[in-house]
């Protein structure tokens, strides 16, 4: 009976793959790698001569379906594999597993390393409820927005980011959520892992002092225990990044022009904190 299993690949450490998954390789009648260049260097360390087949991001859509169907023809037992990590999680392998379930093809999982769960393990954070987002947009504009909305979501979240984006990434969350802890984890079960924690500005100005940081693959936890929630769609226009900030100044024990000149000298263009400090002042007249 044809029958698709979901093989998590060790993500650095090669000592994290489970005989399980070996076994699991060598028995099934092909595996279907993200890069059977990769996986096949994996499976010449291992002994394991099953044949291989692509099945990656850009043709999976396909090539799930081809698959699949082959599958059910043929009573194929197929091995999905990433090249590092759990398949479908921020990897190629959907489209496969979906199709292999709509033609009532069983789906079993091999379960063993994921970037994100562990990364979420070492944060030191209350991880008993959270969000896993992936890669955020590139774009500036609908990155702040992304942020935006996890700040509103569970209270923590986790994403991936490339090493010559994660300091651009830790800028914009210290001027959108400038309350969140941080955890990030760097080439994670590998010779040179390390994690950085603190807030958004600490963990950004270590990420700067390190030469290395370009790097590696990044795998970001946010705790958000403590964030105000977005402001309400009426105050939208008081909810700037920079009205944000001035505002944690001014309870920090800033005054507010004090606060408005301290973001002026980060670099914050002059008009639009002018215009936040100005939102915030007649916000707080309102309020007297």
């Amino acid at each position: 009976m044809a029958k698709l299993y979901v093989v998590a690949t060790p993500i650095g450490n090669l000592q994290d793959w489970s005989p399980r998954a070996v076994e699991t390789l060598k028995n099934a009648d092909l595996i279907a790698a993200e890069d059977t260049r990769v996986t096949g260097k994996l499976c010449q360390i291992h002994g394991i001569h099953t044949p291989l087949t692509s099945c990656h991001q850009h043709n999976e859509g396909s090539k799930g379906e081809y698959l699949a169907e082959k599958m059910a023809a043929e009573d194929l037992t197929v091995a999905l594999t990433t090249d590092a990590g759990t398949p479908c999680i921020s990897d190629p392998g959907y489209a496969l597993v979906k199709a292999c379930i709509e033609r009532g093809i069983e789906a079993q999982p091999v379960p063993g390393c994921c970037a994100a769960i562990a990364a979420l393990s070492v944060s030191g954070f209350d991880t008993r409820e959270f969000t896993f987002y992936g890669f955020l947009p590139r774009e500036k504009k609908d990155l702040r927005e992304k942020l935006r909305e996890i700040a509103g979501g569970t209270p923590v979240a986790v994403v991936h980011e490339s090493p010559f984006r994660v300091t651009d990434l830790v800028e914009t969350i210290r001027d959108e959520i400038p309350e969140a802890r941080l955890s990030v984890s760097c080439d994670l079960t590998k010779l040179h892992e390390k994690t950085i924690q603190g807030n958004p500005e600490e963990v950004l100005q270590r990420l700067k002092d390190n030469p290395k940081t370009e790097k590696g693959e990044y795998c970001l936890v946010l705790d958000l225990h403590g964030v105000p929630r977005p402001a309400p769609e009426e105050d939208r226009t008081a909810a700037t990044p920079e009205a944000r900030i001035i505002d944690l100044m001014i309870r920090e024990g800033l005054t507010l022009r004090d606060a408005q000149n301290e973001l002026i000298l980060r670099g914050e263009k002059k008009n639009a904190v002018k215009q936040a400090a100005l939102t915030l002042k007649r916000m707080f007249e309102e309020k007297e």
